[in-house]
């Protein structure tokens, strides 16, 4: 790559790390976590509806996630940057070829050519390294189980249900009762405001 190329590229790299930079000062001036803060530094949480603290830590959550990201831009870049001052700038980390100008003019701190990021990409969803053992069971779809799809007569999913199910049974009760009112309710919730409001003294 020629020094002019190399200048375009180091400009452009230089004005998205600012672009990065100002978003971080934007993300801190509007401080998405101070919200929660104030809300956990309470005495008690009594007067707070779950609802809130819900959207709360979800803000927080996406305020941590746009600073994380925009952190991770920067060391790119800082890396693209490195990469200029030792003439490697614009080479492939994996194959060693060039990456075609379009992908730099696009993303321009990458490290792989388009076909060698596939290949990683590829990969990376692949790996299920670190995946909980129950997915093997479950299987996918999820909703089939152990010995699902065997001819053998065993021990499958429904049975497991079933087994399940029988200890979350109470003996001598109905499973399902039919609405009759005068069963469930108490006499007290049966009086109307009306008649309330005329048993109280004057």
């Amino acid at each position: 790559m020629n020094d002019k190329n190399l200048n375009y590229y180091k400009k452009k790299l230089l004005s998205e790390k600012e672009n990065a930079r100002r978003f971080l000062l934007k993300l801190k001036d509007n401080d998405m976590t101070n919200a929660l803060f104030e809300t956990s530094s309470e005495l008690s949480f009594y007067d707070n509806h779950p609802a809130d603290l819900a959207s709360e830590m979800e803000t927080m959550e996406k305020g941590r996630a746009l600073r994380e990201h925009e952190v991770t831009i920067i060391k790119k870049i800082d890396e693209a940057l490195k990469n200029i001052e030792e003439g490697t700038y614009g080479t492939c980390k994996r194959c060693g070829k060039e990456i075609p100008s379009e992908r730099l003019e696009f993303l321009p701190y990458a490290e792989y050519c388009v076909h060698c990021q596939n290949e990683l990409n590829a990969k990376a969803q692949s790996n299920t390294v670190g995946r909980p053992i129950e997915e093997d069971v479950l299987g996918y779809p999820f909703g089939y189980g152990y010995n699902d799809f065997s001819d053998e007569v065993g021990f499958d999913a429904e049975d497991s249900y079933q087994a399940v199910s029988a200890y979350n049974r109470i003996e001598n009760t109905y499973e399902y009762h039919e609405d009759d009112e005068d069963d469930y309710v108490e006499p007290i919730e049966k009086i109307s405001n009306e008649q309330y409001r005329s048993q109280l003294p004057d």
